[in-house]
């Protein structure tokens, strides 16, 4: 295990690389990892290291502690903000400021990301984790967008992911009331992969890396890449669509080496090139 400076363990992130594997850590545990400013600034810096280095093939996005996993913008520093005149005006997205473009708004990314999420998902932390591909949850999580309680929006997609992977009428039942739902509501509505006990939590995550990491890199960032690209198109426009990450899988080694593996009785060996 590698730790990337200077995300060490003092800092609001921690990011630490294991083999083909990139673990993020929001490391503000003492206000249930509360995004100020300076994590957005770090985590911006994070995302742009593990998008450059084709040697990450998977990213695994938590929080410390076992209380949060995010509970979303830091209110007692957007307060101050706010009372500076320093606040800004945006609604949608990061808009050029700390951190951008922010994860939930790297349309392009297709790294697979898991979130792993223990305790409160709330706001601002419940929008990240909606922006991964796969959520595993312990049964202590709580989601929830409670930002129509505070005379503020789901800014960081909360309000266009979530009518987009709930049923409508639930899903605006959320964002209107700002009600919370426990992790067992949330699988059932579809939103998270997995719900366990604490103590078996990091166990399933690594099941998901292990079941993941079996598969070829370069695959699984084209289909990614592929169901991003087409969500808005029909089905004939979808099969015309230009896959950049596709055309690179095509003429790939790997490519060959998954037939060749199968035909040889073997495990493949992927190289990602």
């Amino acid at each position: 295990m590698t730790m990337v400076e200077p995300w060490d363990g003092d800092g609001p992130v921690r990011y630490e690389r294991r083999g083909h594997v990139a673990y993020v850590t929001l490391n503000r545990p003492a206000v249930l990892n509360a995004l100020d400013l300076r994590t957005h600034e770090l985590l911006g810096r994070v995302w742009d290291e593990i998008d450059a280095d084709d040697d990450i093939w998977l990213t695994v996005l938590t929080g410390a502690g076992d209380r949060a996993f995010s509970v979303g913008q830091d209110l007692k520093e957007l307060a101050g903000r706010v009372r500076a005149g320093t606040a800004g005006a945006s609604s949608f997205g990061s808009n050029g400021g700390a951190g951008w473009p922010r994860f939930t708004e790297r349309f392009d990314w297709t790294k697979p990301t898991i979130a792993r999420v223990c305790g409160y998902a709330l706001g601002g932390g419940f929008e990240l984790a909606l922006a991964c591909d796969i959520i595993v949850a312990a049964d202590n999580a709580v989601f929830g967008l409670p930002e129509a309680r505070l005379g503020l929006i789901p800014g960081a997609g909360g309000v266009f992911r979530l009518t987009r992977q709930m049923p409508y009428r639930v899903a605006m039942g959320y964002l209107l009331t700002g009600r919370r739902m426990n992790a067992a509501q949330a699988y059932r509505y579809g939103l998270v992969n997995d719900v366990v006990p604490v103590d078996r939590l990091d166990e399933a995550v690594d099941e998901w890396v292990r079941d993941i990491l079996e598969c070829a890199p370069l695959s699984v960032r084209a289909i990614k890449e592929a169901v991003g690209r087409s969500a808005h198109l029909s089905l004939p426009e979808a099969f015309a669509g230009h896959y950049p990450w596709e055309e690179r899988r095509r003429h790939s080694r790997d490519a060959r080496e998954g037939p060749t593996a199968f035909a040889e009785k073997r495990r493949p060996r992927w190289t990602g090139t």
